[in-house]
């Protein structure tokens, strides 16, 4: 197993250990250039997402991904933390709904559109 898979695997363990809900991988690798995946999950609070989204930062810098950063700070609703080829979005269940960012993601891109 490569060392993103991996580390992949550590941070769904971790949501999942710490009570996050709907949790779902994306693979990007042949969709998008920014990441290989995409996690999302769902805290059931603003303070829980809080908790998820530093305890995920934490993982990822114990694993070596010492650029690694939150975003979203100031907002209650969502977390972004940016693993570089990780990208955890955490969100209240409404928000993720709003977003939809599964759906958008899981359809195929013609190649064609893949370039900006």
């Amino acid at each position: 197993m490569d060392k993103i898979s991996n580390l992949k695997q550590i941070v769904i363990k971790t949501l999942d250990n710490n009570k996050a809900q709907n949790i779902v991988s994306i693979d990007l690798k042949d969709k998008s250039s920014m990441a290989d995946y995409m996690i999302i999950a769902s805290g059931t609070s603003s303070r829980h997402i809080q908790s998820l989204s530093e305890q995920i930062l934490e993982k990822l810098k114990d694993n070596g991904i010492k650029d690694s950063r939150i975003e979203g700070k100031d907002s209650n609703e969502w977390k972004l933390v940016d693993g570089i080829d990780l990208i955890i979005h955490i969100f209240h269940p409404e928000k993720r709904k709003f977003y939809e960012l599964e759906k958008m993601w899981s359809e195929l891109i013609p190649k064609e559109k893949l370039i900006i």
